[in-house]
């Protein structure tokens, strides 16, 4: 997944989480109909918030690598 971010007027006002939840559910329909992946992967390694957002989402740490993993399944539950 490449970045995620909103302008600081928009911030806390859940455009986040909706762009969010968009992508994850275009990446499991995508990973339905024919790339097959098992996971997404997130680089949010520019600050804790980022590091927080993520996980709020159920995004796992990677050992050693600072990026996080959400599995397909978890995404099929979330969509």
């Amino acid at each position: 997944m490449g970045r995620l971010a909103v302008d600081k007027i928009h911030k806390n006002k859940g455009y986040g989480a909706f762009m969010l939840v968009d992508a994850l559910k275009r990446s499991f329909r995508i990973s339905e109909k024919s790339i097959g992946a098992m996971a997404i992967i997130a680089d949010p390694t520019l600050d804790d918030v980022a590091l927080s957002f993520y996980e709020k989402y159920g995004f796992l740490k990677l050992v050693d690598s600072g990026k996080m993993f959400l599995p397909m399944k978890v995404i099929k539950e979330i969509i």
